[in-house]
């Protein structure tokens, strides 16, 4: 069972949650002059009607994140300053993708702790989504429709219907019961015809010329990366407070494998030398090695924002589906 719950009503439970949860939401960002996931108060706030330039993972994985301070002789662990849980506001790819990371940080060995003391203070609110953005391919992916989260909204002019599973947001909501499930976007504007990369074909693959193209095209600016709501690589850094000071932090930074030295060791060596090669790692990834090492869907969720990022106008959708036509050729070789 669900609710119609009017804008006016809804405003006023955003801030009794406000109580207890940070809110999140797509919106304009009036700073960065883009729409991302920002603090929301009021539903109006709310961007709908295109998609988010950024994914929620910066919520709950920062871009820059403060492990430790230390100095001399003593360290000590950052702590979170707000005891708050946090509500997301997001469409299926998205929590389809916070599924992505959680493998990556909890089962690769011990659980992540910086991610982990953030994550567990998520809950996501579904947004229903049955149109899809122009660079959408989630369909292909299965990653259109949710399961996992804990209400699920459809914004309609004036109200809002909501359907609240979890027990601790079911409290916040009462009033005219209408029944509501979330409907979901049978159909992209965009097919993907996912490569059939397995152990027989990797290491052809991997020499095909096909990845010989980017070398040129790709800058290396790492801004796929940057929006992906599934690339999860860091570096760790320690700053010093002053040139000659022996105190400081550490702090867990934001990565990515399209950049030239993302490879590169302390002697200079350079594992992928080229932008070929960092693309190949980049597609592999996310198309067999997460699948080989989880069992299950492939890494990418198909939300597109990658496509809308980069500077060069290099479509990872297309190097996909042009990689799947390349395939039956090097079957052959």
């Amino acid at each position: 069972m669900g609710y119609r719950i009017d804008n006016a009503q809804m405003n006023d439970i955003l801030a009794r949650l406000a109580e207890d949860y940070r809110i999140f939401a797509p919106a304009w960002d009036r700073q960065k002059k883009n729409v991302r996931f920002c603090h929301v108060t009021m539903v109006e706030q709310i961007v709908l009607d295109r998609q988010t330039d950024f994914s929620t993972k910066e919520i709950y994985y920062p871009i820059s994140q403060v492990m430790m301070r230390f100095s001399t002789d003593h360290i000590e662990d950052e702590e979170l300053t707000d005891d708050r849980g946090i509500l997301i506001f997001a469409r299926a790819c998205d929590i389809n993708a916070l599924g992505r990371l959680d493998r990556i940080f909890y089962d690769n060995g011990n659980p992540d702790y910086y991610y982990a003391r953030l994550r567990e203070k998520v809950k996501l609110a579904l947004i229903e989504c049955t149109e899809g953005f122009e660079n959408c391919f989630c369909v292909s992916l299965g990653t259109n429709k949710a399961e996992n989260y804990a209400m699920a909204v459809r914004f309609e002019e004036g109200s809002v219907l909501v359907k609240a599973d979890d027990e601790d947001l079911a409290v916040y909501f009462s009033g005219e019961e209408e029944p509501f499930e979330p409907e979901f976007v049978q159909e992209n504007r965009k097919r993907l015809t996912v490569p059939d990369i397995n152990k027989e074909n990797l290491r052809t693959i991997g020499k095909s010329e096909y990845w010989q193209q980017f070398d040129e095209r790709c800058i290396g600016c790492g801004g796929c990366n940057t929006v992906c709501p599934t690339c999860s690589c860091f570096d760790t850094t320690d700053i010093l407070m002053g040139e000659d000071s022996l105190e400081g932090e550490r702090r867990r930074i934001w990565s990515s494998c399209m950049i030239p030295t993302f490879t590169e060791t302390a002697g200079g060596t350079r594992f992928r030398k080229s932008q070929g090669e960092n693309m190949r790692f980049k597609v592999f990834h996310k198309f067999y090695d997460f699948k080989a090492r989880f069992g299950e869907a492939h890494m990418c969720v198909g939300c597109g924002r990658c496509d809308m990022r980069c500077p060069k106008d290099i479509s990872f959708f297309d190097t996909v589906n042009d990689l799947n036509k390349e395939i039956p050729e090097q079957n052959n070789d």
